[in-house]
């Protein structure tokens, strides 16, 4: 790290014209990324339901429909105006390049499922062959076509299409309200915390190098694989926290340094390798943490490690290479408009006192909790098991329309369709036999078994349709569509909502229904719901395995012992099942919604987001972790004296994790302002969980854990012991003031 130091100081004018330029670049070439991303990936691509989808568009041409018109008409569907009218948008829509399967009420036989029951509204139903993103491009040509008034009639787009379109428009416009939100309240926190305006600002340049970067990552990711939109979000808070985070410590370390009278190259090349070293092995922990979303196979979850860990990287090398350029290229001018004289001048303050290292707010708390340790860790387990009790009761889905607000088009054509439509004729199963021998009666007698299963409203084949065990309707010319390249499939028209447990009961029931067709495969949302459930819980325990692993590994070396990381490991599930807990009891159950802008409560928790939080939240709270612990340690060997440590440890780490754990509350919180709802989840679960380890993790558990605890803290095996004496991360100097000459004598406890 010295060597790394004294390059960057040699050349830190051009480091700084390399990063200036290098931000043009980013902010040119990835400024605009959202528009590029997808806004899919919710499937696991080897699934059963997903392999039937690809079949379905190959072999017979056909799909579930993503492009939905829902027309509405004062004087009644059946008016001879009303049909004239949407016959003639039917037969344009269906003229249309691209588009297929076009159905309406009007001109396919007039099915119950396709008309209001009030006869005021009918849907034309219409698919957009190829994938997500085509159709996406293709329906942000159409819908603005199509929306409005056509000859009398009131027309609004609706499907997976368009809600991927206003997802997309959604996520821009999200990202600049939450930015203009979360930079300047970080601004005053940071003026706050510094007192000048150049060393507050230094943090706030990282966080942004961080974003940008990360965006130029994500735009340069889109032309080798599939990335979603929603990891914006991720980039954009992960990238200004962390940046700001790293840079904090950093710009505190160095200030602190000049304080002591360094001449400024002094101050950074001790900053860079002690400061610089600990936010490198943070930096570690969260990028190993994030890195586990890569074992699974959604590209959801994967674009979201692509995202957080380009953030972690350009945050750990702007603090470690741009940040101390900056540093000495200004030299003693960082401490410039210092705003805390002219404030104290202003009110008639006194000045602040110095306080001793075993003085101060943390260093009491930590003295409270050390002398009644069982009773306040018993307090506050307690408490967190019981905010954790919701969680037991999460039901999974996956993300709709819903995720947009109620008043948004796609919301309203979807809700419109859900409360007012007999059947659910657009969110159809299909039944897929890519190669069978069976004939019509084998078809019907399976058709006819499908139709009797709870939770089907009706089943097409290529032999007619079928309800409750009997057919209803013959087959017709438009039953042709049923057969292509030797094989057959069957539309299931559900009663049930599929992303509910009836839904999911559905399909188990369907695939357990004896098939006389060959080898069959389902595909719709309820069966997507099903595989992709299946895909996470398969891969969960590699994921899961890899994050205790690394951590444990990670605080070993830093530690040198095996007990401190268990500890660890144990409070931060603790802390996340308290945050799952309330993220059911809100977003779930819908308690204190309207405090949240009223997001859509569907009664389920997006699947993939626990895991998502999972892994970006162990990754945060260990790196405030190794923050704490190295501080701790260092006092440790230096005294001998365990209670001691942990309390001059906590006092001296105190207002700078305090500062760094609500400045990235602050940035997560700012996505409250987000119009999606599980970016509102994600947002206010992340903020959440950093207070509830920033206060009730660090201030009480540690330090009641570690009195109990006591020597036996710093326990390893002799065999362990001896490798961490061999390769054990330590710093090379003391950090943020705390050297081992700095201990006092132990305080009683």
């Amino acid at each position: 790290m010295s060597r790394l130091g004294r390059l960057v100081l040699r050349r830190r004018r051009l480091v700084l014209l390399a990063t200036v330029l290098f931000l043009a670049v980013a902010g040119t070439l990835g400024g605009g990324v959202a528009a590029e991303l997808s806004g899919g990936g919710f499937e696991d691509p080897e699934a059963e339901s997903t392999q039937a989808a690809r079949i379905l568009e190959e072999q017979f041409g056909s799909g579930a429909p993503n492009l939905v018109l829902l027309v509405t008409t004062p004087g009644g569907v059946e008016d001879p105006a009303a049909v004239a009218s949407a016959t003639e948008l039917v037969e344009r829509l269906a003229a249309e390049p691209g588009v297929t399967q076009v159905a309406s009420w009007w001109t396919s036989g007039r099915p119950d499922g396709l008309r209001s029951r009030d006869g005021t509204q009918a849907v034309i139903l219409a698919r957009i062959p190829g994938a997500d993103d085509a159709a996406v491009l293709r329906v942000e040509e159409l819908g603005p076509r199509f929306a409005g008034d056509y000859e009398g009639l009131d027309v609004r787009v609706g499907g997976r299409a368009q809600t991927f379109v206003e997802v997309g428009t959604t996520v821009e416009h999200d990202i600049i309200r939450a930015e203009s939100v979360a930079i300047p309240l970080t601004m005053v926190l940071l003026v706050l915390v510094f007192g000048s305006v150049v060393a507050a600002s230094l943090p706030l340049l990282i966080g942004v190098l961080s974003i940008l970067g990360t965006f130029l990552t994500l735009h340069l990711l889109v032309g080798v694989t599939d990335v979603s939109v929603y990891s914006v979000n991720l980039a954009t808070s992960l990238g200004l926290g962390l940046g700001i985070d790293y840079a904090l410590f950093m710009v505190t370390r160095h200030r602190e340094e000049l304080a002591r009278g360094r001449s400024v190259a002094d101050a950074v090349l001790t900053t860079i390798s002690t400061a610089g070293r600990t936010v490198l092995f943070s930096a570690l922990t969260v990028l190993l943490s994030l890195s586990a979303l890569l074992v699974f196979p959604l590209y959801f979850l994967r674009s979201f490690a692509y995202a957080g860990i380009a953030a972690v990287l350009f945050a750990a090398i702007g603090a470690i290479i741009v940040l101390p350029a900056a540093l000495g290229a200004l030299g003693h001018r960082v401490d410039s408009l210092d705003l805390r004289k002219p404030v104290r001048r202003l009110l008639r303050l006194p000045a602040p006192r110095p306080a001793g290292l075993d003085d101060g707010f943390w260093s009491r708390i930590a003295h409270l909790v050390m002398r009644r340790p069982w009773p306040i860790a018993t307090a506050v387990v307690l408490l967190l098991l019981f905010a954790a009790t919701p969680f037991s009761a999460v039901a999974f889905g996956l993300p709709d329309d819903r995720v947009l607000p109620r008043d948004a088009n796609v919301s309203v054509v979807a809700e419109t369709l859900r409360q007012e439509f007999p059947g659910n004729e657009s969110l159809a199963l299909s039944v897929v036999a890519p190669a069978t021998s069976a004939g019509s009666a084998e078809i019907t007698s399976y058709a006819l078994r499908l139709s009797r299963l709870a939770g089907v409203e009706r089943v097409d084949a290529v032999t007619g349709s079928f309800l409750d065990g009997r057919q209803v309707v013959a087959a017709g010319p438009a039953s042709a569509r049923f057969v292509a390249g030797g094989g057959t499939f069957l539309s299931v028209i559900p009663s049930v909502e599929s992303y509910s447990p009836a839904g999911e009961r559905l399909v188990e029931d369907i695939r357990t229904v004896d098939s006389p067709l060959g080898e069959v495969l389902v595909d719709g949302q309820a069966a997507a719901l099903v595989d992709t459930k299946a895909a996470l819980v398969e891969d969960l325990p590699l994921a899961l395995g890899l994050i205790m692993v690394t951590t444990f590994v990670l605080l070993f070396l830093f530690t040198g012992s095996v007990v401190i990381p268990l500890k660890a490991l144990t409070l931060n599930l603790l802390s996340l099942c308290a945050t799952f807990g309330a993220m059911v009891w809100i977003f779930q159950q819908g308690n204190l919604t309207g405090l949240l802008g009223d997001p859509v409560v569907t009664g389920t928790l997006d699947t993939t987001v626990p895991i998502l939080m999972f892994c970006v939240l162990f990754g945060l709270s260990m790196d405030y972790e190794v923050f704490l612990l190295s501080r701790i340690r260092e006092v440790y060997l230096a005294t001998g004296d365990n209670t001691r440590a942990v309390a001059v440890g906590l006092q001296r780490t105190g207002r700078i994790v305090t500062a760094a754990a609500a400045l990235l509350a602050i940035v997560f919180l700012a996505f409250l302002s987000s119009d999606i709802s599980f970016i509102k989840l994600l947002g206010l679960g992340t903020a959440l969980a950093i207070l509830v380890d920033a206060t009730l993790i660090r201030g009480a558990l540690v330090p009641a854990f570690m009195r109990l605890a006591g020597d036996a803290n710093w326990w390893a095996p002799g065999p362990l012991r001896r490798l961490h004496d061999r390769i054990g991360l330590t710093e090379s100097g003391p950090h943020d003031g705390l050297a081992s000459a700095d201990v006092r004598e132990p305080a009683r406890v």
